[in-house]
């Protein structure tokens, strides 16, 4: 029975009362309540199939909703049979209203200004003061996140249909393993900085309400405790996945830097790609299923959804990558505006070198080339440091360009080596500009002073004259504008990020044989 004080102008019984449905649920929408009923479902991830489950789940879900939305859950309540014994439950809310709903707000483009930072504002003191613990921190770890997407794969496997589907689920399979592979560092920071909560774990935009007083944030992921807990930044790829869904990206990164902005969190790029990429993976489950209960809708959103967890999957790989040259071609320009196009980390020789030695980066010292700071083993320490710091930053998921010469093929095959300890993929662009462009270059940048570089002509020409074959570089012409060559280099980076990548085959890499990518590609890079 459900007493007047809640369902005070109609009950669940009152004639055409809308109803929504779920995969686990079916939800009455009468007067200004709303009653969720369980369905007696079992599937993989939850088992509802007895009237004891359904009850402890409802009970289960006000307590843990109260903590967002503590005046929308306003209790549990007994479906009573002829005996007057229970025979089921309700969990009886407040309704909200529809138009206010963050998703159809999207959909409509009437999202309010300012709302995202409410939400986010929101989220980020729920997070903050979300309970944490051994066991909960454990959730965060490489081997849980590994394990979940292991649990996904088998289960979504079955459920899919065509080579389309099954040729993306290969890919989705291939590349989250990879990132898992090589970033145990990342994980194991995400625990050490306490981002490891009981979290909501389902946050959709249909569940999100964008009232006069405040967002209101409903239906969190009761059935399963070891499910909602996990990364925050994991909480926030769910809803941000979603937004993204909808058709508003944009939307979605504003969300992503204010909570981050909120909470003060600091975490790779990649890192958030990887777990906007896991949400989709799951809502690509969830809609798979419906669409094997007869959800003629669903089987799109599978693709969809698929489609997505891929590009993430792309934007989460973790790149070493190689600009080289000889002095005066151009390779510390072009690695700047890399760094700067594409938020990756630059580490420079030169001031690696300076490092090593204790010097300041524009201390000149008296030695020229073979000798001091520039004998071959201070080179090679210079090297090994330089490597060394990828290797770190690498793990942490942060990808990573390195500007050097790259003259020795052993120093190389180092870095490719760092690289594959590292699961990372691998590139490798040489610079060429002719010798006397190159001349004219470093003559300029001496006497303008204000750079690491202790190049001279003399030792440009006698660094050209050592130069390795490097066969599987990536030719990138810079005799022209600074930004012709930093779009073919683009292209080349984008060119890569499309080959398939699988673990077993080693770190990825560029073109096996030499290509040239000329200064006249204005598009490439686009």
């Amino acid at each position: 029975m459900i007493g007047d004080e809640l369902m005070p102008h109609a009950t669940p019984f009152a004639a055409s009362p809308a109803v929504h449905e779920t995969h686990v649920s079916i939800v009455f929408l009468v007067g200004d309540r709303a009653a969720k009923l369980k369905k007696p479902v079992h599937f993989p991830f939850v088992d509802l199939s007895t009237r004891e489950a359904r009850e402890r789940i409802c009970h289960r879900e006000v307590e843990l909703n109260r903590r967002l939305a503590p005046d929308v859950y306003l209790g549990v309540f007994d479906l009573l049979d002829p005996d007057g014994s229970p025979c089921d439950h309700l969990v009886v809310m407040r309704r909200m209203p529809d138009e206010r709903r963050l998703s159809t707000l999207v959909s409509a483009g009437t999202v309010p200004a300012g709302a995202t930072r409410d939400l986010a504002h929101l989220l980020a003191s729920f997070h903050t003061r979300a309970g944490t613990s051994d066991e909960i921190s454990a959730s965060g770890s490489r081997e849980t996140v590994a394990r979940r997407w292991e649990n996904g794969f088998a289960e979504i496997r079955p459920l899919l249909a065509g080579a389309t589907q099954l040729d993306l689920e290969d890919e989705i399979e291939d590349r989250a393993r990879v990132f898992l592979a090589g970033r145990r560092a990342v994980f194991d920071a995400r625990i050490e900085h306490g981002r490891i909560r009981d979290g909501h774990g389902d946050l959709l935009a249909d569940d999100v309400f964008m009232l006069d007083d405040g967002p209101r944030v409903l239906d969190c992921l009761e059935f399963d405790d070891e499910l909602r807990y996990g990364d925050t930044l994991a909480d926030m790829a769910f809803l941000a996945m979603d937004l993204e869904r909808l058709g508003s990206g944009a939307l979605a990164a504003e969300l992503l830097a204010q909570h981050r902005e909120y909470t003060g969190d600091s975490y790779p790029e990649t890192l958030a790609h990887h777990y906007i990429a896991m949400r989709a993976h799951i809502r690509a489950k969830v809609s798979a299923l419906r669409a094997g209960q007869g959800d003629a809708t669903a089987v799109e959103a599978v693709d969809g959804l698929l489609a997505l967890t891929a590009a993430h999957l792309r934007k989460a790989r973790v790149t070493l990558t190689l600009v080289g040259g000889a002095p005066g071609s151009g390779k510390s320009t072009l690695a700047r505006g890399l760094g700067d196009a594409l938020g990756w980390t630059v580490l420079r020789s030169d001031e690696v070198r300076k490092d090593l030695a204790g010097m300041g980066h524009l201390d000149r010292p008296p030695d020229g080339l073979d000798r001091g700071i520039y004998s071959d083993r201070h080179t090679a320490s210079t090297y090994r440091e330089l490597v060394r710091r990828a290797h770190r930053l690498l793990e942490l998921g942060e990808p990573v360009l390195l500007d050097a010469s790259w003259a020795d093929a052993d120093l190389r095959e180092s870095a490719r080596a760092v690289a594959s300890a590292s699961s990372a993929d691998f590139l490798e662009l040489c610079c060429e500009v002719d010798p006397e462009t190159s001349a004219r270059r470093i003559s300029v940048r001496r006497r303008a002073g204000g750079d690491p570089s202790d190049a001279t002509r003399e030792i440009g020409d006698a660094i050209r004259r050592r130069f390795d074959p490097w066969p599987r570089a990536t030719v990138v012409a810079t005799s022209g504008q600074p930004h012709e060559s930093l779009a073919s280099a683009l292209g080349a980076i984008r060119a890569s990020a499309a080959l398939p990548r699988r673990r077993e085959t080693g770190a990825g890499s560029g073109p096996e044989g030499p290509s040239t990518l000329a200064e006249d590609t204005p598009n490439v890079g686009s």
